[in-house]
């Protein structure tokens, strides 16, 4: 005995109208599911990255050290709300930082340094779905 899906033949109408809008809907909740949330600093060298990484690392609340450090040392303007980027799909941010956020990196610890034609960055993922 074997089953294989009905044609859309021999399904009545209304029945296939349902099979394409419920296959629409999980192709929209497929596109819409990859985003991510992140906060990031910016620097223009590699060591002054490193250094600002250490004390980062050595702090009790990494994140509240890191939003501090982003306010004190990023040359991005999202420095002064503590590196924040808010939240972003996989494209709107170059090659680097986004294989970062979106492939190699882990939610809630820092990670870099990331060299980009910006400068160097430390980034905190905060949240990715």
């Amino acid at each position: 005995l074997t089953c294989s899906p009905p044609t859309p033949q021999k399904m009545k109408g209304t029945q296939t109208i349902l099979l394409c809008a419920l296959a629409l809907i999980c192709m929209v909740n497929v596109a819409q599911a990859a985003t991510a949330a992140a906060n990031h600093i910016l620097v223009n060298s590699e060591d002054k990255c490193n250094e600002i990484k250490a004390s980062i690392e050595a702090a009790d609340d990494k994140f509240a050290k890191f939003q501090e450090l982003a306010k004190e040392h990023s040359t991005c303007p999202s420095g002064r709300s503590g590196g924040s980027l808010g939240e972003f799909s996989p494209g709107q941010m170059v090659k680097e930082f986004n294989d970062v956020v979106f492939t190699t990196g882990s939610v809630g610890q820092v990670e870099g340094p990331v060299k980009t034609q910006f400068g160097y960055h430390l980034i905190w993922i905060t949240k990715r779905s």
